[in-house]
């Protein structure tokens, strides 16, 4: 795992405390175990023994991993499975019983979609309700391939016109007209897109439709409905461009970083902003909180014309049942989850290109963990 440090987000202000379970189809038996030092910037971790099953966004696979790493690293008995399918995925896989919690990009849908409504379903799988609860953020990146540029400012439009296959070369005097003095290519443009549902997808999307909805007409969805050529995950979309001379696509930061691709400047109408941990602070610290209770879904404001502020980003939530089905796995969600949660796991993920939980959140959640029953 390639580590490059960034800085600390400033976090937004969120109101209401948290509180979670979790709901499994697996019987392994989890026990309340000893405290346990877990190695490198991981905190001590509160253990049990058994195993979860976890599935869902690939955006945040770096980041569950490096949790799942330093919490097994200090609990011995204790397994943590995360497979990185895609949010939409994960979500299906919860909503049927097949894992214990799930990782979105996006919350739990509150409205229709092919007949069902997913906090409807959710709560009939768990018998009460499911709660979508933050766990890091991620910024998204434009990336781009395109020997001798470094430096590429993109407005909203000229985003979208590039996805939807409007603007077909580097050159195209839309991009030119917004990046005076750089010598731009006639390569054509090579547009790489998620083929799997996902999270990263529907908030890349619901950003373009907020943005420059004259020019992105589609609704938000975790399927792609723009234009170019599908890869499975973010893994497979970021390797992609890397091999292809002028190549594009959508990309969690993280993935950008190791793969070493050239990431755009957004100017949403306040001026060219870099992605950088300071600029999505300015956007995280702009999200309101969406949910009722202890559903803690927030609402980001992908049109803001904040100076300064960078306006790609999604949410990762964990996705849990309230109540667990299977009281054995009570105290390894528990255990798990607070470690995920704990001020030096948040802080180790600052180091793979990932947005720890603000203070007032992760103190939240740490306090709502400890009562699970």
């Amino acid at each position: 795992m390639k580590i490059q440090r960034f800085g600390m987000l400033a976090g937004a202000t969120l109101v209401g405390s948290l509180a979670l379970s979790a709901c499994g189809s697996d019987n392994n038996t989890a026990g309340s175990g000893s405290q346990g030092s877990a190695s490198g910037s991981a905190s001590s971790a509160e253990c049990a023994k058994g195993t979860l099953n976890a599935e869902g966004s690939s955006a945040q696979k770096n980041a569950i991993e490096e949790a799942i790493s330093s919490f097994q690293d200090a609990c011995e008995g204790a397994t943590v499975n995360y497979n990185p399918t895609g949010s939409g995925a994960g979500i299906k896989q919860f909503l049927a019983g097949q894992v214990d919690f799930a990782g979105s990009d996006s919350a739990l849908k509150k409205e229709a979609k092919d007949g069902k409504i997913e906090t409807e379903e959710a709560q009939k799988h768990c018998g009460s309700p499911a709660w979508n609860l933050p766990m890091v953020t991620g910024p998204i990146a434009v990336s781009y391939n395109l020997p001798g540029v470094s430096k590429l400012v993109l407005t909203p439009e000229v985003i979208a016109n590039l996805f939807n296959g409007k603007i077909t070369t580097w050159n195209d005097p839309a991009i030119a007209k917004i990046n005076p003095g750089v010598k731009l290519p006639s390569t054509p443009v090579k547009v790489f897109f998620r083929s799997d549902e996902s999270g990263t997808t529907e908030n890349f999307t619901k950003y373009l439709k907020a943005a420059a909805p004259s020019a992105w007409t589609a609704e938000p969805s975790k399927s792609w409905t723009g234009k170019g050529e599908g890869k499975e995950k973010s893994a497979g979309v970021a390797s992609a461009v890397q091999s292809t001379e002028g190549g594009l696509t959508y990309a969690e930061w993280s993935y950008a970083k190791d793969n070493k691709l050239g990431i755009a400047q957004v100017d949403n109408g306040a001026g060219p902003v870099e992605l950088t941990g300071e600029s999505v602070g300015k956007a995280v610290a702009a999200a309101k909180q969406d949910g009722e209770g202890n559903d803690l879904r927030l609402k980001l404001d992908y049109a803001t014309k904040e100076s300064g502020a960078y306006p790609i980003l999604l949410v990762t939530y964990e996705i849990v049942c309230s109540k667990a089905q299977d009281p054995a796995k009570v105290d390894l969600t528990k255990a798990f989850l607070k470690h995920f949660a704990s001020a030096d796991t948040q802080k180790s993920l600052e180091e793979i290109g990932y947005a720890p939980l603000p203070s007032e959140v992760q103190s939240k959640v740490e306090a709502a963990i400890s009562a699970l029953s």
